[in-house]
């Protein structure tokens, strides 16, 4: 029996925190909670099933327009994760990075992404990449933006821009694009996320929502991505 074929690298989109409150009479940030916890499932499922790095959607540059409270609950939320849950990471051997705009993030959250990342870095088990105040329009738009100021100066040849030299000022350089990405909720949309990453990504919906995630779910998700064959284009048969 050959062996199934595990995704190098799994990117979800964590939704439907709300959804779980509300059907259980519950605020919000009880949904957000209990999200958490399935972040912890999943990095610990991802690490036991092979994957090599997994990139999470905690926050994006829209969130920012939720309503004020709902978003300091959530920043509560990563500061504590932030606090609680890097030690016993780095033990385990993953290592934490951290792509978005920072500048848009409470002072005291950088300090702590910055101690957590320096914590970390070493660690080769698994890379946890978490997205937070970020977007995926804006992220190509800010390497658009270093690629004309770096032809302006004569830097670099305009000729000379390829994918490559594209992909390189994007905030996952050193990250490989993608295998697959699982978006919980029933939801079949990307939301701006890893748009430039995500070409030849294979896509997994869940119905389930983010808080329900567990090992099975993970499991179910990696079962159906080794069914697929894998084109990039290219015609098969």
């Amino acid at each position: 029996m050959s062996q199934p074929t595990i995704p190098r690298h799994v990117a979800i989109i964590m939704d439907g925190n709300g959804r779980w409150a509300k059907a259980r009479g519950l605020p919000r940030v009880a949904g957000h909670r209990r999200g958490a916890e399935a972040v912890r499932n999943a990095v610990e499922s991802a690490a036991a099933l092979g994957v090599r790095y997994l990139t999470l959607f905690g926050f994006s540059s829209e969130n920012w327009r939720r309503p004020a409270d709902e978003v300091s609950d959530l920043m509560g939320l990563l500061r504590h994760y932030l606090r609680s849950e890097i030690a016993e990471m780095h033990g385990k051997g993953v290592r934490v990075r951290i792509i978005g705009d920072r500048a848009r993030l409470p002072a005291d959250i950088v300090k702590l992404i910055e101690g957590a990342e320096e914590t970390t870095r070493a660690n080769t088990r698994l890379d946890l990449i978490v997205a937070l105040s970020y977007g995926g329009r804006d992220e190509i738009v800010a390497a658009a933006r270093a690629l004309a100021e770096a032809a302006r100066t004569g830097a670099i040849d305009p000729a000379a821009i390829d994918e490559e030299t594209f992909a390189r000022h994007l905030l996952t350089a050193d990250i490989p694009d993608p295998d697959l990405l699982v978006r919980t909720s029933g939801e079949k949309r990307i939301s701006n996320f890893l748009l430039w990453q995500c070409a030849y990504t294979e896509f997994v919906f869940l119905d389930v929502l983010w808080p329900d995630f567990g090992r099975r779910e993970f499991e179910a998700a990696l079962a159906e991505f080794g069914r697929r064959e894998r084109r990039y284009g290219a015609v098969v048969g």
